[in-house]
């Protein structure tokens, strides 16, 4: 089983690549065994190009510690057990320095709803964190990283957002896997994109209306949905 997730944890640290999200080793991808309790994550500024399965490391989800590789693990590790820890249904994470989600960031700035594509997988705005204090910069950085982040989503739903913009930082996503995962970031990506050309055109564009955001989620996402085919 771990051998097939660290499979599926280099596949998708080598999709942020393709699809442009990541420069140089500017991005992570990893992913939760629940069971064994166990993640599996890229190893810290390993090129991507000289990068193997067999260089994800595994850290136990319970203590942080390495288990298992080589290599040392992201540095961002802590926060990503930060939020395997507080968001128990998720399954994989998605870390990157893409350039429109990161100028938001960089500004301090939420993503308005503005239109059906947002609406289409992100029910409300794509939130931002604070920023961390100074004492939580010196102390236990990357572990209260993910602390600010489960903080602001104290009130809500993160398979409903699944992303999230750290504030002067960077976003993250997640999902039930970590292929997913890397394509919220990829959703995520574009719809900031659309945002910022959105207000160029129109600084007083105001957010989509509620019964629009409701429709266009739940139409994918609720449990009435009906987009996409149904099992047979």
């Amino acid at each position: 089983m771990l051998e097939k997730l660290k499979q599926e944890v280099y596949d998708a640290n080598l999709r942020l690549v393709r699809e442009g999200l990541v420069l140089l080793t500017w991005g992570n991808a990893s992913a939760v065994d629940r069971t064994e309790r166990v993640v599996v994550i890229k190893p810290s500024g390993v090129p991507y190009a000289e990068m193997r399965p067999e260089h994800m490391v595994l850290v136990s989800l319970d203590t942080g510690q390495i288990i298992g590789g080589q290599l040392a693990p992201s540095a961002d590790t802590p926060t990503h057990i930060a939020l395997y820890t507080a968001f128990t249904e998720i399954g994989g994470i998605a870390h990157t320095h893409s350039l429109y989600a990161t100028a938001w960031a960089q500004a301090k700035r939420e993503i308005p709803p503005f239109g059906m594509t947002h609406a289409d997988h992100f029910h409300g705005a794509v939130p931002c964190t604070r920023m961390l204090k100074d004492s939580e910069i010196r102390t236990n950085y990357e572990k209260n990283t993910g602390k600010v982040i489960v903080e602001r989503f104290k009130k809500l739903d993160p398979l409903a957002r699944p992303g999230v913009l750290v504030a002067n930082h960077a976003p993250f996503t997640w999902c039930t896997t970590v292929g997913n995962a890397v394509e919220n970031a990829v959703v995520l990506e574009r719809i900031v994109q659309m945002a910022s050309e959105t207000l160029m055109l129109n600084r007083s564009t105001t957010p989509l209306k509620k019964s629009l955001l409701e429709k266009h989620f739940l139409r994918k996402h609720g449990k009435q949905a009906y987009y996409g085919q149904k099992d047979k």
